[in-house]
């Protein structure tokens, strides 16, 4: 994907991302669900400005900003305006399964992506990805090419800013970290 892509709003970017591919440390799938976190959002790393552990939310549109959430599981996201990001939740495993459900300790097929700490564990994702390039290097992503239907929702796991329908998901997709409510809307490829 090239740098244009991310230089985008990060609520359009997150939507955009729903049904594209990635792939890394040998393994990968389809993009089913994602946050947006703006910069003026309470919610974001990066509302009350630049840090060391948030440094990479500031840098280069498409790069990964990469934390770790409650001192336990890492977390990708994709850089695109300076201070906001999209949250990778989940993706539907496609590349890599043994390698996956290795990583994971699981061969449930449903469980091994389902999450942000379930899926950068199955990618082998940690804080070394941080700051790293999204096109070129260990990812590989793929823009969807189709037109598909997406799940609108609330955010999951934050406190603030609780409210913004800032949650996208593939409609249908049996492989998102929690159910939506029954509002989607058509979204065409990039």
């Amino acid at each position: 994907m090239e740098t244009s892509f991310f230089l985008r709003d990060a609520t359009v970017v997150a939507q955009s991302l729903i049904g594209a591919t990635i792939e890394i440390n040998g393994a990968g799938g389809m993009i089913v669900e994602t946050e947006a976190y703006l910069p003026d959002d309470p919610a974001s790393h990066s509302f009350r400005g630049r840090t060391e552990r948030n440094a990479a939310m500031f840098g280069p549109a498409g790069h990964a900003y990469v934390y770790r959430s409650y001192g336990v599981h890492w977390c990708l996201n994709f850089v695109c305006t300076p201070g906001s990001a999209v949250l990778i939740r989940a993706i539907e495993p496609k590349t890599g399964l043994d390698l996956m459900s290795e990583r994971r300790g699981t061969s449930d097929i449903r469980l091994l992506c389902a999450g942000p700490g379930r899926l950068s564990q199955a990618l082998a994702i940690d804080r070394s990805h941080d700051g790293t390039a999204l096109h070129g290097g260990q990812f590989r992503l793929a823009v969807a090419k189709r037109d598909i239907e997406i799940s609108v929702g609330k955010r999951i796991g934050i406190r603030k800013a609780v409210d913004q329908p800032w949650r996208f998901g593939l409609a249908g997709s049996p492989f998102v970290s929690r159910r939506f409510p029954q509002i989607s809307l058509q979204a065409s490829g990039y």
